[in-house]
């Protein structure tokens, strides 16, 4: 069954409650890489519960969607379909503890054309409950490869969101390495995404890919700590959105290297498997509050 444009922008999803503490939000930064040293200050300040500091795109973990596309009524080849692109914008700062919900919702439907797939936008919107101040807006984009061809003059389908930008075709002002642990999908899972191709070899092979491979919003998070640790942003509060392709998946245990273009209040940037000299986070783009 091909997509159906209106019915997926009707979609119902259930509005989520979402009630979590500082042990989440340490074992999220602990899952990133963080405190590999635990002699290391500045991120110590991510793992000790008092004073603790959010990672901001650890509401990423919060009140998923699911996995509504593997119902029949979608009319998407789920096994087909990439998480292309995550985009975040916060409207205030996480607190290491809070009580919030979720709402989601099909926001754009666009047709690439027969043969060049689909783009499907979720977005999500987290506020304080119980009908307190937004905090966060979030855009996952699904490509979904083989649905594309769906549009007629009766239901034409959704523009675009803009496009990311490349990252400058330049050396960039600042680079960091980051050692992800051997185990992190095995921690990052405990966030709630349960995919076994992140745990069990054999998923992981009938999916394509030879061992087990890491989350790609454990990356994205990855990016998130890079922006945080590099920027000097101390508790986090100034980064107001992040966005950024994913190009790549990442292996555990291998070095991520994040590459940083600094601009007026935005910092552009890439991640990079330093290994295989394979870029895994591309077009990443960071929005910072002023000083």
């Amino acid at each position: 069954m091909p997509i159906d444009y209106q019915n997926l922008r009707q979609w119902p999803f259930q509005e989520a409650a979402v009630r979590y503490g500082a042990n989440d939000c340490i074992r999220y930064a602990l899952s990133l890489g963080m405190a590999q040293d635990p002699l290391d200050a500045q991120d110590l300040q991510y793992a000790y519960e008092e004073g603790l500091r959010v990672v901001p795109t650890f509401l990423s973990t919060m009140g998923g969607s699911g996995a509504w596309f593997r119902d029949p009524r979608s009319g998407i080849q789920w096994l087909q379909m990439l998480h292309g692109e995550q985009r975040m914008r916060f409207h205030g700062a996480v607190p290491p503890g809070a009580e919030l919900t979720c709402r989601a919702r099909i926001s754009r439907v666009v047709d690439k054309g027969a043969g060049r797939g689909a783009l499907v936008v979720v977005q999500q919107d987290w506020a304080h409950a119980p009908g307190g101040a937004p905090l966060a807006t979030a855009q996952q984009v699904l490509f979904c490869r083989a649905d594309g061809g769906f549009a007629t003059t009766a239901q034409p389908g959704d523009v675009p969101l803009e496009p990311l930008r490349c990252a400058p075709r330049r050396v960039p002002d600042q680079t960091l390495d980051m050692p992800t642990l051997p185990n992190a999908a095995l921690l990052y899972r405990l966030g709630g995404d349960r995919n076994p191709i992140h745990v069990l070899p054999q998923a992981a092979r009938e999916a394509g890919f030879d061992r087990p491979i890491l989350h790609g919003l454990c990356t994205y998070g990855m990016a998130a700590r890079a922006i945080l640790r590099a920027g000097g942003l101390g508790d986090g509060t100034r980064l107001s959105a992040i966005a950024a392709r994913f190009s790549a998946p990442v292996f555990p245990g291998e070095t991520l290297q994040a590459r940083l273009w600094h601009g007026p209040q935005q910092v552009q940037f890439e991640l990079w498997a330093r290994e295989r000299a394979v870029p895994v986070l591309s077009h990443g783009l960071a929005e910072l509050q002023p000083c």
